[in-house]
């Protein structure tokens, strides 16, 4: 089959046919953050990943510096969806969908949709979305929209993608012809910043030809948001390639230890979220890869194949013995495979050196699972500092519960678990473990007015949902 690029499919009028995603739609991300907390982890199915978390940072990092951003405020999210999108939200926030990162074959292509998105961020361009959206009278599509979002959340790499639904085609259309002129500016944005951070601008060019290939091949049926959401003219392809061809860093290559890394991510994702015979079929036992064995030992992990699992990490371990995140897993193996006590020594390595709240919980699921005092003890430090930095953490916050209850912290247990229920979006879970907690707790301690702090955000949430 013939492989067109970007510019030839549209001068053809096929590809793109009019419409190009400027990464994802702005409108669902603005409406998440104009809701509360709660609200907002019940609509996407954010997963937590030490290593991913850790690479699309030293991709966005540069970018949000050279936009001027503080990278600690500006930040990215992974969303577990197949969908190629990825959407700026709520002032600094960056969200990337699983089936994008998989959809990348180089660094520079995640760094130009990530691009693409800081411009958005440094050009204002949602707090005009919202005037847009007024103009647009779009009121019924961000029913629809929310409506059609799947409620889940978890800090686990294996929870289900989530959806994300499409609004009535005429105050889209409205909405899209009104963001055609952002699209642009930020497409101008990310080629000047992706300058700025080093990188070759070819990247959101090359990715554009990605989903231009795809749309042809599947048509707009492919389920490919990325393409349907916005817009774009052959004038706006046209200037955007012309504008890289003249950059001096235009045939920079990326750098091979970002390559390697961002093969080594896509395999590991790729063992999380696809079907495990089809990472038997693209990797198979011959290939010995490094790539390979991550995803087969993903894989294998999914099919409680232990023993096979543990042959493939191992042998990545054997031969780079300084990657933790390579005992990370070994460690993740070990636990879902039930082998507790075995779990405890890599999962104890990984959570020191790797520093990151994902990995520290699955420390303290083991520490639970293996029923002592002690390690209960030690599971309670652990997820403490854990909900420390992130109050919204709810696996913490459920791992907290079974800690303060077997520990005899009845007050607490049920406190965690309100906080559990109200970051997830379960709001009469929630009350009626706060109401609970409150007749146990002692009267104007810290905790008290914590829960009594959730009770009045739940009766305010409800209020206003009348």
């Amino acid at each position: 089959m013939r492989r067109l690029n970007c510019l030839q499919s549209l001068k053809r009028g096929r590809g793109l046919r009019g419409q190009i995603a400027s990464i994802c739609s702005a409108l669902v991300l603005m409406l998440l953050f104009t809701l509360p907390t709660h609200a907002q982890n019940r609509s996407l199915n954010l997963v937590r990943d030490a290593e991913i978390e850790h690479i699309l940072a030293l991709y966005a990092k540069p970018l949000f510096q050279a936009a001027n951003l503080d990278p600690r405020v500006a930040r990215t999210y992974l969303v577990n969806d197949p969908s190629l999108n990825a959407f700026v939200a709520g002032g600094q926030r960056i969200f990337v969908f699983t089936g994008l990162i998989l959809k990348t074959e180089l660094p520079r292509q995640l760094v130009g949709v990530l691009a693409h998105e800081t411009g958005h961020i440094r050009g204002g361009h949602l707090s005009r979305t919202a005037e847009a959206l007024a103009n647009a009278q779009t009121l019924s599509i961000i029913a629809a929209l929310l409506g059609g979002i799947a409620a889940a959340a978890s800090g686990n790499g294996r929870a289900a993608g989530g959806l994300i639904a499409g609004g009535s085609s005429a105050g889209t259309g409205l909405f899209l012809a009104y963001s055609r002129n952002q699209e642009s500016a930020a497409d101008q944005a990310a080629v000047d910043l992706m300058e700025r951070a080093g990188w070759s601008p070819k990247g959101i060019v090359e990715f554009l030809t990605v989903l231009d290939q795809q749309s042809f091949l599947v048509g707009d049926r492919g389920g490919n948001s990325y393409l349907r959401t916005h817009p774009v003219s052959f004038e706006r392809i046209e200037a955007l390639e012309n504008r890289v061809s003249k950059s001096p860093l235009a045939d920079r290559q990326d750098p091979p230890d970002m390559v390697r890394a961002h093969e080594l991510m896509r395999a590991k994702l790729a063992g999380f979220v696809r079907e495990p015979r089809d990472i038997m079929r693209d990797y198979p036992p011959e290939d010995t890869s490094d790539v390979a064995r991550y995803a087969r030992s993903v894989a294998f992990m999914r099919l409680a194949r232990t023993d096979e699992a543990l042959t493939e990490i191992d042998a990545l371990i054997a031969a780079h013995p300084d990657n933790d995140y390579f005992v990370e897993l070994r460690g993740q193996i070990l636990l879902e495979g039930g082998r507790v006590a075995e779990s405890l020594a890599p999962l104890r390595q990984a959570a020191e050196r790797i520093q990151h709240a994902a990995v520290s919980t699955m420390l303290a699921q083991a520490l639970i699972a293996t029923g002592t005092p002690e390690t209960d003890m030690e599971a309670q430090a652990l997820l403490e500092e854990v909900v420390r930095f992130e109050n919204d953490n709810a696996q913490a916050w459920s791992q907290l519960a079974i800690v303060y209850g077997r520990l005899g912290n009845r007050g607490m247990s049920l406190l965690a678990g309100a906080e559990q229920y109200f970051h997830t979006g379960q709001l009469d879970f929630a009350e009626e473990q706060v109401v609970r907690a409150l007749g146990m707790l002692p009267k104007g301690s810290p905790d008290y007015y914590r829960a009594l702090d959730i009770q009045n955000a739940i009766t305010t949430i409800k209020r206003r949902g009348r």
